[in-house]
């Protein structure tokens, strides 16, 4: 039986992982008080000492903006711990499941990209998180790294819950009409690695870079839009928001968010044989889970 080691359960992914990689192995899963991994003498101990045939590094720091004004922790979690778990996973032979985002990219085309086009992030969050894809294709190891984005989940904050408790609470809401990409549900995600490892398993020699969101794209404005009409149909509230347009510049962060940031889902889909379900169809099932209270 194959020992994965799984981090950040606490985070959107991992915990969703957690539950759909119990059935391929013995799943070892060490919270952040049990495993730092800014900590990384804590960290090379700890692989060591479970020796795991599967690392799958869902833990990254993912505070976009906060990111701003902490980029040597940024840096920790998202490029050391990568380099590190890459350094481990090739000493003992383990493949590394590592995950990435669509904010490598500068947002400038209006077509999808693919893992061959050039990067150029612009915040401290996708430089750090591109310097950790750096770090593991430089390290020999076998690996899968997985480019997503616009993940929500159940279990933390994200933009999908923050919307759904504004639109039941306010009159109206401004929402950007100029960022667009892939909502992509964490549990599909978990579901969708699952099926990569199962393939592995099956003899699938399958490395390197892949692209993996769910299948469409939507603004944020068509998000929360269709958020409300779901929402709706469930009656899950009397009380909804109205929606205005809006653009990013009336909303100023801290960090620069691509304007477009579509990945194209092709290579995988090839080699795996993967088709996430459309951003719809995830939201759905998504907001079907919920409470309705």
């Amino acid at each position: 039986m194959s020992t994965i080691l799984l981090t950040g359960t606490s985070g959107q992914l991992g915990g969703e992982l957690q539950g759909a990689l119990a059935s391929l192995g013995r799943v070892v899963a060490p919270n952040h008080a049990e495993l730092d991994l800014a900590d990384p003498d804590a960290l090379r101990t700890a692989v060591r000492n479970i020796n795991p045939s599967i690392i799958v590094n869902a833990a990254a720091y993912t505070a976009v903006d906060k990111a701003e004004a902490e980029p040597a922790r940024a840096a920790q979690i998202n490029t050391t711990a990568p380099e590190i778990l890459a350094s481990e996973a090739k000493r003992c032979g383990a493949l590394l499941i590592h995950y990435s985002t669509d904010y490598v990219f500068d947002g400038t085309r209006t077509t999808p990209y693919t893992e061959a086009d050039g990067t150029n992030p612009l915040s401290v969050y996708g430089s750090t998180k591109l310097a950790g894809e750096h770090e593991i294709a430089g390290s020999g190891c076998r690996h899968l790294m997985l480019r997503t984005s616009w993940v929500y989940s159940a279990g933390r904050n994200n933009f999908v819950l923050t919307m759904l408790k504004l639109a039941q609470e306010r009159s109206e809401l401004a929402i950007v009409t100029d960022q667009v990409g892939s909502p992509t549900w964490a549990r599909a995600l978990a579901r969708a690695t699952a099926t990569i490892l199962q393939q592995v398993a099956a003899g699938n020699t399958s490395t390197g870079l892949y692209h993996l969101t769910a299948s469409g794209s939507a603004s944020r404005h068509e998000l929360v839009r269709r958020l409300i009409e779901i929402s709706r149909a469930g009656g899950r509230s009397a009380g909804w928001a109205n929606l205005r347009e809006a653009k990013t510049a009336d909303f100023p962060l801290p960090a620069a968010r691509p304007p477009y940031s579509v990945l194209d889902n092709t290579k995988i889909h090839r080699d795996f044989g993967i088709k996430m379900p459309s951003w719809e169809d995830q939201l759905q099932e998504f907001l079907g889970g919920l409470p309705t209270a």
